[in-house]
C-alpha cells in the first residue's frame, strides 16, 4: 500500500460478493483499503469482466474474471492486467515495476565483474501458485564498453535464459530498445546496450497441484537460469561470459479458508 501510495495510487477491490462476506474476509486478512460489494454484479458487467464461462445457476455466477485495472483522476482507465486463465493472477509489484519502474524492497543479488555489474531480483519474495511475478535483471556497464542487443548478426548477444521446471512457467524475456553504435574499428553499424539498462522475466508458478509437495515441506522454491553475453569496449571484445543465476523464492499455499456458512454464497 506505500508503495502504490507513493505513485498517487489509491487502492480499492471490488467483486460479487456481499458486504457481510468482504467484512469477514477484511477482519481476518487485516485488509485496510476499501473492499467494495457488488452482488448483482452490475459494476462487473459494466466493465466488460464477467466470467461468461460459470453457468447462470452455478454457485458461482457472478464472478469476474480476476484482474486490476489502473484508472486515472477522471475515470479513464489507462491501463489493465488480466491473463487468459481465471487462476492466474499479476503479482502487485509486477504492475508497479510496469508501471512506474518501482519495486517495494525485494532481496538483490549483486555481481561485479571486469565488464559490468548487476543486481537482479524478484518482484516478489514470497510467491503462491499460479501467481505472475517478475524477475529483474539491472545493469550498469563502464564508460565505452558495450554488449550486443538480441537482434545483432554475426556476434554473440546478451541473453537472459532460464531452467525448466514444473514448478514454474517462464515468460518470453524482454528486453529494452538497442541503440545503434558506429565501431570505427570494425566499420560497422551494430545494435548495442551501454550504460544503464534493464532485462525482465516474467514466471506463472504452477498450480496448487503440483506445487504441493513444496507446500508439504521445504515451502521454498529456487529458479535457475543463467546470463549470456560478450562484452566489447570501442577497440576490443573480450572473452565469452556465462554468469550462473539463482533466486530462492518461499511459497505461500492460497488462501481457501470459507466465511461462516451462514453467509456464505447459497
Amino acid at each position: 500500500m506505500a508503495e502504490f501510495r507513493r505513485q498517487g495510487l489509491g487502492v480499492a477491490a471490488i467483486t460479487y460478493d456481499t458486504q457481510e462476506i468482504l467484512a469477514d474476509f477484511a477482519k481476518r486478512r487485516n485488509i485496510t483499503f476499501p473492499m467494495l460489494a457488488d452482488p448483482d454484479s452490475k459494476i462487473i458487467r459494466d466493465f466488460g469482466v464477467l466470467n461468461t464461462a460459470v453457468p447462470s445457476d452455478h454457485l458461482w455466477f457472478g464472478v469476474p474474471y480476476p484482474g486490476t485495472f489502473i484508472v486515472d483522476q477522471n475515470g479513464v482507465v489507462k491501463s489493465k492486467y488480466f491473463e487468459d486463465t481465471y487462476q492466474e493472477r499479476y503479482a502487485a509489484p509486477t504492475i508497479l515495476l510496469r508501471e512506474f519502474g518501482s519495486l517495494a524492497g525485494t532481496r538483490q543479488t549483486e555481481v561485479k565483474t571486469n565488464y559490468l555489474e548487476m543486481k537482479y531480483y524478484a518482484t516478489s519474495d514470497v510467491v503462491r501458485p499460479e501467481l505472475r511475478f517478475t524477475l529483474v535483471a539491472d545493469f550498469l556497464l563502464p564508460p565505452k564498453m558495450h554488449v550486443y542487443t538480441p537482434e545483432v548478426k554475426g556476434y554473440i548477444p546478451i541473453k537472459l535464459e532460464l531452467e525448466a521446471s514444473p514448478n514454474y512457467k517462464a515468460q518470453a524475456a524482454e528486453y529494452p530498445k538497442s541503440e545503434l553504435l558506429f565501431l570505427p574499428a570494425i566499420n560497422e553499424l551494430v545494435p548495442v546496450y551501454q550504460g544503464r539498462f534493464q532485462i525482465t522475466q516474467d514466471v506463472v508458478m504452477a498450480n496448487n497441484n503440483v506445487l504441493q509437495p513444496i507446500l508439504s515441506g521445504a515451502k521454498q522454491v529456487r529458479i535457475r537460469g543463467q546470463l549470456r553475453y560478450q562484452a566489447c569496449d570501442d577497440k576490443i571484445c573480450y572473452l565469452p561470459q556465462t554468469v550462473p543465476l539463482e533466486w530462492v523464492l518461499a511459497v505461500e499455499p492460497l488462501d481457501r479458508e470459507r466465511v461462516p456458512e451462514a453467509i456464505q454464497h447459497k
